[in-house]
Order: C-alpha cells, then structure tokens, then sequence
C-alpha cells in the first residue's frame, strides 16, 4: 500500500490510465452516452416519455375538472341546505306560534269549561239544599199532622164514649 502512496504523491508519472481497444475511460463513456441517446432516439424513448407525461397530465386535468365539478356541485347542495335550514327554521318558528296559540286557545277553554263546571256544581249544591229544604219542611209538616192526629185521636178518645160513637155513626149512616 505505501507503493501505491509513493506513486500518487509523486504525480502521474508511475500511474497509467487503464485503456480498452485504444481508447481511454472518458472516450468510453463519450461512446456509452452516444449509444445511448442513439437507442433512446431509434426506440422512440423521448415519445413514450412524453406520451406518458402528456396522458400523466391529462388525468391530473381530468381529475382537476372532477375536483372543479364536485366543488360546485358541493357549494350548490350547500347553498340548498342552507335554504332548506332556514326553511326549516321557519317551519320551526311558525310551528311554534301555532302551538302557543293552541295553547292559550286551550287554556282559555279550560278556564271557560271550569267556570261553567263551577257553575253547574252550584246549582246542583243549590238544588240539593232546596230539596233538603223541601224534605225537612215534608217531614215537619208529617210529624206535625202525626202529632195533632194522635193528639186529636187522645182529645176525641176522652170527650167521646161509645155512645156518641153510635151517634155520629147512626148520623153518618142516615145521610147517605
């Protein structure tokens, strides 16, 4: 290794250029990039190469478009839910006025069914405390007419004997 040190350090001049069939490395990669670009040309590379970038960039265009048209479609379906909610918001809010209305149309029937109820139950209270008027009078009065029948039937039992039974008897019994 220390050879090959003492060669590089004194130059050039112990150290040839490896060559084949007379020519150098430089002249062997001038021809490898000749051959090259020689079968890129006769196979039609740079074609293929830009027929695949052209059909690259025709689908990024198509998908473009696609984008470009589900963003539209996407801010229209926006722009229709954004109407359909406040529609529907609308809805709500009529919805809601309604049902308080319905509400306070119920309340006030309510209000005028208890009223009408109340005074239903007042006459009905009011005509039981008159027929219990009635019938306690009716059975003052019975009682009454049960006293002064008994004590009529006591004062005519003591001023009446058989005689005078046989009297008014014989009087009623003549009459007829």
């Amino acid at each position: 290794m220390a050879d090959i040190l003492t060669l590089l350090a004194s130059g050039a001049e112990g150290y040839a250029e490896p060559a084949v069939f007379g020519l150098d490395s430089y002249q062997w990669v001038a021809l490898a990039m000749l051959v090259l670009i020689a079968v890129f040309v006769w196979k039609k590379v740079p074609g293929i190469v830009t027929g695949g970038l052209d059909s690259r960039i025709a689908e990024i265009r198509a998908a473009l478009d696609d984008a470009k048209s589900l963003r539209a479609e996407a801010e229209a379906l926006r722009a229709e839910y954004t109407a359909k909610i406040a529609s529907a918001e609308k809805d709500a809010e009529a919805m809601l006025d309604g049902a308080r209305e319905e509400a306070d149309a119920i309340l006030a029937k309510a209000e005028a069914d208890s009223k009408v109820m109340v005074a239903r139950r007042q006459r009905m209270a009011e005509d039981k405390i008159a027929a219990a008027e009635r019938a306690a009078v009716a059975e003052v009065k019975a009682s009454a007419v049960s006293a002064a029948a008994a004590a009529s039937k006591l004062l005519i039992a003591k001023a009446h004997d058989k005689k005078a039974d046989r009297k008014l008897a014989d009087e009623v019994i003549s009459s007829l």
